[in-house]
């Protein structure tokens, strides 16, 4: 059986990747992968907790961020669409107005 903490680093391996793509990359699509990479971590984090403690909550946890960040995913991929048409670019350092 592998040890609880082999979770824990892993989860916080895949969070700060994220973190890192997230900070250091300007391209809006590669932002959002990142966000879904600290989603996941986190989602590890909860799966690993609740099996740990032999409770089902982590894991109904789990899905319900699995399903936000299908919404999030989708919503933010539509307005990179949106921001494409308008300006022909995503990368975030040419986008320099937010006005509709």
């Amino acid at each position: 059986m592998v040890p609880l903490n082999w979770y824990i680093w892993l989860s916080a391996i895949l969070f700060c990747t994220g973190m890192f793509g997230f900070i250091t990359r300007r391209n809006l699509i590669i932002m959002l992968l990142s966000v879904e990479i600290m989603f996941n971590g986190v989602n590890v984090s909860l799966a690993a907790f609740s099996h740990y403690l032999q409770d089902a909550a982590g894991q109904v946890l789990v899905f319900i961020v699995i399903a936000v960040a299908a919404a999030e995913a989708a919503i933010g991929l539509a307005l990179v669409i949106l921001l494409f048409r308008h300006h022909e670019t995503i990368m975030i350092d040419e986008i320099n107005e937010m006005k509709g």
